[in-house]
């Protein structure tokens, strides 16, 4: 019978050019950590990583996430505040207490009507929240700024004891107060007044107040050179 196409014995075209890309060079996968009940939004959101090139875990509650994370440390824990078994603050509140989680950047998950937990949520050292429903972009880019700040953190150890995170502490060196410290550092982390107002608990005037006198003290006039300089110190 007929035998297949002739098999091609020409050397690989390879060969012998420079051009031949050599494949990348890896850099480690990020792990993250999904922690919500919602069986549908947290396959939602696993979906959403991947396809930004995350490795995931995923928990159905704040008891598993726990657990989940002292198996394995991720690199970033995101985290639904509203859950049975253990909530997002108690979470929280275990990972920090532990040396080996305790710096582990922390977002969290939350309704509009949870400002409340907003505000108990980042008093306990939560890094950043995410108001539901999330939209894509918003959660790559959130994800994305905090595993940059974790990595510019760890790599600059000897300008702040290793480990610490930065402040708003780090901000009164620029002649502000301690409440104007808070205002910027929330806006160098890209929060909207109105998200600042929630977190601190304060009235909107108040933060646009803060911020006006914030612009005068260090001679800017708009919030990104603000947010710049600030950024600076917070490295």
């Amino acid at each position: 019978g007929p035998i297949g196409p002739a098999r091609d014995e020409s050397p690989d075209p390879r060969r012998g050019f420079t051009s031949f890309r050599p494949p990348r060079t890896l850099t480690p996968v990020k792990r993250i950590l999904v922690i919500d009940d919602d069986a549908k939004l947290r396959q939602h959101y696993i979906e959403l990583l991947k396809l930004e090139g995350y490795a995931v875990t995923e928990a159905r509650n704040g008891r598993e996430g726990v657990e989940r994370a002292r198996a394995e440390v991720p690199d970033l824990v995101l985290c639904d505040i509203t859950m049975p078994e253990m909530n997002g603050h108690r979470v929280l509140e275990t990972l920090r207490g532990e040396p080996r989680t305790a710096h582990v950047p922390f977002v969290f998950l939350t309704g509009w009507s949870e400002q409340e937990d907003v505000r108990t949520g980042m008093n306990l050292g939560a890094d950043d929240y995410l108001t539901k429903p999330v939209a894509p972009d918003d959660l790559a880019a959130a994800i994305r700024a905090r595993l940059r700040r974790a990595e510019a953190a760890a790599s600059s150890s000897g300008r702040r004891p290793a480990g610490r995170e930065a402040s708003p502490a780090d901000l009164e060196p620029l002649g502000l107060t301690p409440r104007e410290a808070e205002v910027l550092f929330w806006v160098a982390r890209g929060k909207t007044n109105d998200e600042i107002a929630t977190v601190l608990g304060i009235g909107l005037t108040t933060v646009k107040k803060h911020l006006e006198s914030t612009f005068s003290k260090l001679g800017v006039e708009n919030r990104t050179t603000a947010a710049a300089m600030a950024l600076e110190r917070m490295v």
